[in-house]
């Protein structure tokens, strides 16, 4: 755990800051914009709601009560959930640049030059990247199925094993970029952090708490990435 409360510290040391700005911006732009909309189509819904109530004198208080119990509902509800699916659809988007944060975290925790890469190689290797990211995606969608069979068939049980797969796909997601930068394939990358499920674990528990956490969701990726990367190298770049 302490691995992602590291990444903390390692987004605002000088020399990361900028290399952080952007996946840190892509996560702002797309909930920003999600959330806009998703307001947008919340008040109209209330709007249309409550003018299937009739305009009858004794019912306004019933028109006022609704707006105000389902607005707060509602902004919770997009805070919890939709920032989730924003979060993934960010992920997709920023992984060139979860990459770079990646290699630069490294680099500044060993103090070992890598090859330069800059926005540039960034751009040549979206193709390669996104490759991976729909690894990450075959992989995940199968387990998913079937853990969220489980969740409704066997609901306390299910629930449990949810949350753990979520954990171990955080984890999956966030120290593959560190692998990747080293050409370690995707099955290879498995087995590394399948050995080590204690540690895996405990960082994916980390970052899926986080993920559900207001306003804490938006740092989330780069933390997760610097932390990821801190854990790559103090322990799991041996092992490969």
């Amino acid at each position: 755990m302490d691995y992602f409360f590291q990444g903390f510290r390692l987004i605002t040391t000088k020399g990361l800051k900028r290399f952080v700005f952007f996946p840190l911006a892509i996560n702002l732009i797309l909930f920003a914009a999600g959330f806009y909309y998703l307001l947008g189509e919340i008040s109209s819904s209330i709007v249309w709601l409550t003018e299937l109530i009739p305009d009858w004198k004794w019912l306004s208080w019933l028109k006022d009560g609704l707006s105000y119990i389902i607005w707060p509902i509602a902004v919770i509800t997009i805070l919890l959930v939709f920032a989730l699916i924003f979060g993934t659809l960010a992920n997709w988007i920023a992984a060139p640049f979860n990459g770079l944060l990646a290699e630069k975290v490294e680099q500044h925790l060993t103090g070992q030059r890598m090859d330069d890469t800059g926005l540039t190689d960034v751009f040549k290797d979206i193709p390669r990247t996104l490759g991976r990211e729909l690894s990450k995606l075959t992989y995940y969608i199968p387990r998913a199925i079937g853990f969220l069979l489980l969740f409704f068939i066997l609901p306390v049980f299910g629930q449990v094993l949810w949350f753990l797969f979520s954990a171990w796909m955080m984890a999956v997601q966030y120290c593959d970029y560190a692998f990747d930068n080293h050409k370690v394939s995707f099955r290879e990358m498995k087995h590394v952090l399948q050995a080590n499920r204690s540690q895996s674990f405990s960082f994916g528990i980390t970052v899926s708490v986080f993920s559900l956490i207001p306003i804490l969701n938006f740092l989330v990726m780069p933390v997760a990435v610097c932390g990821a990367t801190a854990l790559w190298v103090d322990e799991l770049k041996e092992q490969v």
